[in-house]
């Protein structure tokens, strides 16, 4: 991997703890309680043409992650949301990625961690696409995961934490073993979920399908999308989906800040088109965004 795309060497500055430093200097110790122990939230915002979109939804859901892990933030919403705007400035990014976090540190090193400072931190870096572009317009290929998406009383699933995403690199890189671009999680009942980091539609007979998000996140995009669907007479239907169902459906696409619409052409041997409906919100949301002048 060259210097240039490292995350560890790239230039320009992190806002850590109420200041701005130097990128190659925002450290933290090896000991500390969101390394060994999962106790960090995130959050991820798209910038487009300088502005971050859904920056308030962001934040707030932020906020509400670190307080069902039991992490106080010590910065207000509205600290975060003008920090955010400044980075952007100060790191001239004009499409790309924010990423605020927040963990605790290295204070006490066992499960309980009540005495640990909690950590605030906020970078940003250009992006364009997270799979390739040529990806996107062929659209892209799923494998079912052996990992499940857990029951939401066994694990914070309304929570945006960085312990719930082991699964899902474990499941990417097994796809990517096997020649797929990433994988299709199924919940803790064995109904179809989402992505690794992606919520799921289907469309059937021209009725767009997602499941219902009560083991995984109800992601921010994913709502945009529901609300241009009803907005523009796409007929929208949220329920339990099963496995089974995906033979039937005739178009499949994830939704994400990463992703934005990415069409799905397979989900294990099952090949899908990207059809009509997928192509009209792909021009509405990419309207919305300001990709369409």
């Amino acid at each position: 991997m060259t210097q240039e795309k490292r995350f560890d060497l790239r230039s320009g500055y992190i806002w850590f703890d109420g200041k701005f430093v130097d990128w190659k200097k925002a450290k933290i110790h090896v000991l500390t309680h969101g390394l060994h122990y999962g106790s960090c939230v995130f959050e991820g915002a798209r910038v487009y043409d300088g502005k971050i979109f859904k920056l308030i939804e962001h934040t707030e859901r932020l906020f509400n992650s670190a307080k069902l892990l039991g992490l106080k933030i010590p910065f207000s919403k509205k600290k975060i949301n003008a920090v955010s705007k400044l980075l952007i400035k100060k790191q001239k990014i004009k499409n790309g990625y924010l990423r605020p976090f927040t963990w605790r540190g290295s204070e006490m090193m066992a499960i309980s961690a009540q005495k640990t400072t909690i950590h605030v931190a906020l970078a940003a870096w250009e992006m364009s696409t997270y799979f390739k572009p040529q990806k996107k317009l062929k659209g892209i290929k799923l494998q079912t995961a052996k990992w499940q998406r857990p029951s939401p009383n066994t694990a914070p699933t309304q929570a945006k934490a960085a312990g719930l995403y082991m699964i899902c690199t474990l499941s990417k890189h097994y796809a990517e073993k096997n020649n797929y671009d990433d994988s299709l999680m199924l919940d803790y009942k064995g109904r179809v979920a989402e992505s690794t980091g992606s919520n799921i539609f289907i469309v059937k007979k021209g009725i767009l399908y997602t499941p219902i998000a009560d083991c995984f996140l109800n992601g921010i995009t994913r709502q945009v999308i529901i609300s241009l669907a009803k907005k523009n007479d796409i007929k929208i239907c949220e329920k339990y989906i099963f496995p089974k169902e995906l033979l039937k459906a005739e178009e499949v696409f994830l939704t994400g800040t990463a992703v934005e619409i990415t069409p799905v052409s397979q989900i294990d041997k099952k090949k899908f088109k990207i059809g009509s409906v997928t192509k009209k919100l792909i021009y509405l949301f990419n309207n919305l965004v300001g990709k369409i002048k």
